[in-house]
């Protein structure tokens, strides 16, 4: 996993329009990388929610913001329609570019082989370093934003 000073692993997965999104793309401006368990959760709704109302901010700054999970491109288009999402939700079906970052939970609520995506929350600067590391063990457990928003 990831921390904070450590330099960010690329990536390249599918956003809710099937197109191909890389985080080396994003060289030049900070970046929010939102891992969630699963669309379509209470606490993930609430988490992304609370981002899409900060957007306007993090688009004033130069910064995106991505939201990461490992559903499907499809359900992640459907939550990010119900929800108004303004920012790229991507599919990490595999699950490998979480277990990279922040993590996952194997064999989730008790059923095997089911594995998602630990919540947490990179912010990488523009040169691709992580300035920010927050990883929750506890799925029901919503990031700091206050403290996400004084660093952008």
């Amino acid at each position: 996993m990831l921390k904070t000073g450590d330099k960010s692993i690329n990536f390249e997965l599918v956003n809710t329009k099937l197109e191909k999104v890389k985080l080396e793309d994003f060289l030049g401006k900070k970046v929010v990388l939102v891992f969630y368990p699963g669309a379509f959760t209470s606490v993930c709704q609430k988490e992304l929610c609370t981002f899409r109302d900060m957007i306007t901010k993090f688009n004033n700054l130069n910064v995106k913001v991505l939201g990461i999970s490992v559903d499907t491109p499809f359900s992640n288009k459907e939550f990010s329609e119900k929800n108004r999402l303004k920012f790229d939700l991507l599919s990490d079906f595999c699950g490998e570019v979480s277990k990279n970052y922040g993590g996952v939970h194997k064999n989730f609520v008790g059923i095997e082989n089911y594995t998602v995506s630990k919540r947490s929350v990179y912010i990488i600067d523009e040169k691709g370093t992580v300035i920010y590391t927050w990883i929750s063990e506890d799925p029901g457990k919503e990031p700091p934003y206050e403290e996400i928003e004084k660093l952008i």
